[in-house]
């Protein structure tokens, strides 16, 4: 019966006859087997459909991670809707205006907040599920008789709706069809050799395309099974990785691993794979990482709009610093000025493939400027492919830094920063200078105390041309970050726009 829904399908068929098996293990809870985990994805369809949710309407979910969490999104597609996760740090003005655009027919949200959504969530049907999976939409669900069949979806249908962090303006909703995501999962779990005898160390939020749509699905089209943790937990991971065979993290997760002495190559024997994406992996936290365990993280490339775009292959070498290549079936390429550019030059990438998503809800005006006629995306991020293909990305084309008309580019002056003694990282900026335009500003966080701007700017003597030597140095406890471990640029230059005021 899955056959009739895409996407469904696909997730299913690893586990059709497998009923039994575990497809989770919660920590002081008992295993969830594939057979649960459907059967209660058929109540959660039959709960939304009950609830008013008909063929492409919208699902609005704002709840901690949970496995009803998971049989919600199942549920969702499997009801023909399309499923919109929001993030569970959002406040409600924020999430006033996702609701106000995406119009859903059902919100489920905590039951500590069904009041506060109340008031934004205009004709929606307001549901609860709450951190151990309780609520109103699992007495909804409970009371559902099970084999519900899900509503026909074709490859081309949405599947879900994913809001960009809105860092240049209004939030855009990503429309991400059912092939969308099904294709690229599919390619990942090959790429990246899953199969069912994994056991993936599930810690990342189910908010976000990362954890949902990069480990959920993965997991399910290889029919493994995954120790599922509520967040990220040292104690957890560590204690989870001697039965574990993979784990799919933020750079975050690592450099914390790293701070404890309990992770070395004992631990991650029985593991065959980390993978890092999200946001850029240090070179040293790579080297590190390879010294303490033997093993080398693999980091990989993709955002909200295009799902995973590049890795560094399973089986090859594995390049610090580097994004790795275009996947099967994903083209990339180079460009500025509109033309591409040959390697070793940087422009913004843009990629076209089965992976890149239909366009923004109610945005057609910005769909056009970003999604050409012909299939190609414009990411907005700089990249270089070197001489080898392997890509590298540079950083947002909105982070270039014009100063005195030169064009500077922040990665090159912060892999420097970063590899400097002392230093644990660093994130360059530029803000308002009454000279140059943009002036060139480090912000680093130190590893020794005893470090000094001075001996930053030493220690990049010779290195730079003189018009991308930082104008400042300052040195702070932490960088802002956003739930993913992105660096907030955009909270830095607010922060610092007044350093150089006008003489």
């Amino acid at each position: 019966m899955y056959d009739r829904n895409h996407l469904l399908a696909r997730l299913r068929a690893a586990s059709l006859e497998r009923e039994g098996d575990v497809f989770a293990q919660i920590p002081g809870a008992g295993p969830v087997t594939f057979g649960d985990l459907f059967s209660g994805a058929e109540r959660m369809a039959a709960a939304l459909v009950g609830a008013g949710v008909k063929p492409g309407d919208r699902v609005a979910v704002q709840v901690p991670k949970t496995i009803e969490a998971i049989e919600l999104y199942l549920g969702t597609v499997m009801a023909g809707g399309i499923f919109l996760p929001l993030n569970t740090a959002y406040t409600t003005p924020e999430v006033a205006y996702f609701l106000g655009d995406a119009t859903p027919a059902v919100v489920v949200c905590d039951p500590t907040r069904k009041g506060e959504i109340a008031t934004i969530a205009g004709d929606a049907t307001i549901l609860t599920l709450d951190a151990s999976g309780h609520g109103s939409l699992r007495e909804l669900a409970d009371a559902q008789p099970p084999g519900f069949t899900p509503v026909a979806r074709r490859a081309d249908d949405l599947a879900a709706i994913l809001y960009t962090s809105g860092t240049t303006g209004r939030s855009k909703g990503a429309m991400l069809s059912h092939d969308n995501l099904s294709s690229n999962s599919e390619v990942l779990r090959d790429y990246w050799h899953f199969t069912a005898d994994d056991v993936l160390i599930h810690a990342l939020p189910i908010f976000h395309t990362h954890g949902l749509f990069v480990a959920t699905n993965v997991a399910l089209l290889a029919g493994c099974r995954v120790i599922f943790l509520p967040g990220f937990d040292t104690d957890a991971i560590l204690a989870a990785m001697p039965e574990a065979t993979a784990l799919m993290g933020v750079p975050t997760f690592y450099t914390r691993l790293l701070a404890d002495p309990r992770l070395d190559r004992a631990r991650t024997a029985n593991m065959r794979l980390f993978i890092s994406g999200s946001a850029p992996l240090l070179v040293a936290t790579h080297r590190e990482w390879e010294a303490r365990t033997g093993h080398r993280i693999l980091e990989r490339y993709g955002m909200t709009e295009t799902n995973m775009t590049c890795s560094n292959p399973y089986d090859g070498e594995r390049r610090a610093g580097t994004v790795g290549f275009p996947l099967p079936g994903v083209e990339t390429r180079i460009m500025k000025d509109g033309r591409e550019m040959p390697a070793g030059e940087i422009g913004v990438l843009e990629v076209r493939g089965p992976n890149v998503f239909k366009g923004y809800w109610q945005m057609p005006e910005k769909t056009a400027e970003e999604l050409r006629p012909d299939g190609w995306f414009i990411t907005g991020d700089l990249a270089m492919r070197d001489a080898d293909g392997y890509y590298t990305i540079v950083g947002r084309a909105r982070d270039l830094i014009i100063s005195g008309g030169f064009n500077i580019y922040p990665r090159e002056i912060e892999s420097l920063i970063d590899d400097l003694e002392g230093v644990a990282e660093s994130a360059v900026i530029g803000v308002p200078h009454p000279d140059f335009g943009e002036g060139v500003v480090a912000v680093v966080v130190p590893s020794d105390p005893s470090l000094t701007p001075e001996r930053i700017m030493a220690g990049l003597e010779g290195k730079l041309a003189s018009f991308k030597r930082p104008k400042q140095i300052i040195l702070t406890p932490a960088l802002p970050r956003n739930t993913m471990g992105k660096v907030q640029k955009k909270a830095l230059r607010e922060t610092y726009a007044d350093l150089f005021p006008a003489t």
